[in-house]
């Protein structure tokens, strides 16, 4: 992946920053930190994948941005920490690590690592960021219940 090709994530996140779903402070999170960059430059920053994606599925719900407004998704690598395009990267479900919130989606830059991750730490899928719909970020959410 190229970043520039893409963009990049930006670096300095407000420590009075709140995920845009759930309301926590990001800052404190930072290895779970998820980004979501507009077409205005705007930006939403998550505790996680697992809210990223409730926002990228219902942004309208959470902000008058709409879907097609959102420009660039940017995740980490759960092993590197280097910043990802969400959008090409392999996620895990169902394993023995936690987010900030209980159950989430753990990102990987090859699927490799995230086969090996699946293996190591009792996960049951991986996906991929196309592969991912509304009704798994449901039913991972409300696995560590959270309100839709």
């Amino acid at each position: 992946m190229t970043l520039n090709a893409y963009g990049t994530p930006r670096d300095t996140i407000s420590p009075d920053s709140r995920c845009s779903v759930c309301g926590m402070f990001v800052v404190k999170y930072d290895v779970w930190i998820t980004q979501i960059i507009h077409q205005d430059d705007s930006l939403n920053c998550f505790d996680g994948v697992k809210d990223m994606m409730a926002y990228y599925f219902n942004p309208e719900k959470y902000g008058a941005i709409k879907k097609d407004d959102i420009k660039e998704i940017w995740v980490k690598d759960y092993y590197s920490l280097k910043w990802l395009n969400g959008r090409e990267v392999f996620y895990v479900t169902g394993s023995d690590v936690n987010g900030p919130m209980g159950p989430e989606f753990i990102p990987f830059g090859n699927k490799a690592a995230a086969e090996a991750f699946l293996k190591d730490h009792h996960g049951d899928h991986i996906f991929t960021f196309d592969q991912i719909t509304q009704m798994e970020v449901n039913a991972i959410r409300t696995g560590s219940k959270m309100k839709d």
